[in-house]
């Protein structure tokens, strides 16, 4: 009898060990990183990237929809934490927030799983109606940018995360400033005085839309900025997302298509 109970203990271990590795390890320890709201805070804006393609893992070490993992992570009690591989693979995994963790990384987590759920909900729809001049008074329409890439930025001029990555967009665009089928458009909340003021200290090489806040805040229903887009060539979203980092990593994808 009791070589039987040990028989099946040794494979209830050894099944548990094999759903836990299939898909490799955890790069940090899932307890360690929530001592403090700092530790989480490092880890999870240098290593977690909500918008781009990952398997995504439950508690049980199975494999979940992306949309669920999302929902679990705006919804529930848990922190994603990313699981050792190449490093063009990417697996992210859920664990329980533990009791006495600190109360604001739950708060920080469900709301990034919120707005990566939002945004996730928006790929693969067609880009609201739309038609507006620029600052240089040239039309920009739904249109005008048929059979090409689109890159938009949607920010305003208060907005210190939307300014501070501006070195790293213009760069981008010079970056693809051969490639005649990408465009780069910005969508601005500010007057068009507010915004040449501003630009003639902080140039954008982006083309720049003045008076977006009711559009965004209505077609786009957006709540945090910075925002990206990457439309396709046939006027449908790509991608949306929350920073450069993730910007940079998906255009170089979509531009291979």
């Amino acid at each position: 009898m009791k070589k039987s109970i040990t028989i099946i203990i040794t494979f209830l271990f050894f099944t548990s060990s094999f759903a836990q590795n299939k898909f490799g390890n955890p790069e940090v320890d899932p307890i360690q990183i929530q001592k403090t709201f700092g530790d989480w805070s490092v880890y999870q804006s240098k290593k977690i990237m909500l918008s781009r393609d990952f398997t995504a893992i439950d508690l049980n070490s199975k494999e979940i929809s992306k949309e669920a993992f999302l929902d679990q992570l705006a919804n529930g009690n848990f922190i994603p934490i990313r699981l050792k591989s190449e490093d063009s693979v990417y697996y992210y995994k859920l664990f329980q927030i533990q009791p006495k963790s600190d109360t604001s990384i739950k708060a920080t987590i469900n709301q990034i799983g919120f707005d990566a759920y939002k945004n996730f909900e928006m790929e693969g729809k067609p880009f609201p109606k739309f038609s507006f001049k620029d600052l240089n008074g040239n039309l920009i329409s739904n249109e005008s940018m048929k059979g090409k890439i689109i890159v938009i930025k949607c920010w305003y001029i208060h907005c210190t995360p939307c300014i501070r990555e501006f070195p790293q967009v213009n760069k981008l665009v010079e970056e693809y400033k051969n490639r005649k089928d990408i465009l780069f458009i910005s969508l601005a909340e500010d007057s068009p005085e507010q915004l040449k003021t501003f630009l003639a200290r902080k140039p954008l090489s982006y083309d720049v839309i003045p008076d977006m806040k009711v559009y965004m805040n209505e077609a786009l229903q957006l709540n945090s900025f910075p925002t990206h887009f990457i439309l396709n060539k046939e006027g449908m979203i790509a991608k949306v997302l929350p920073n450069f980092e993730s910007l940079e990593v998906a255009l170089a994808k979509e531009s291979k298509l």
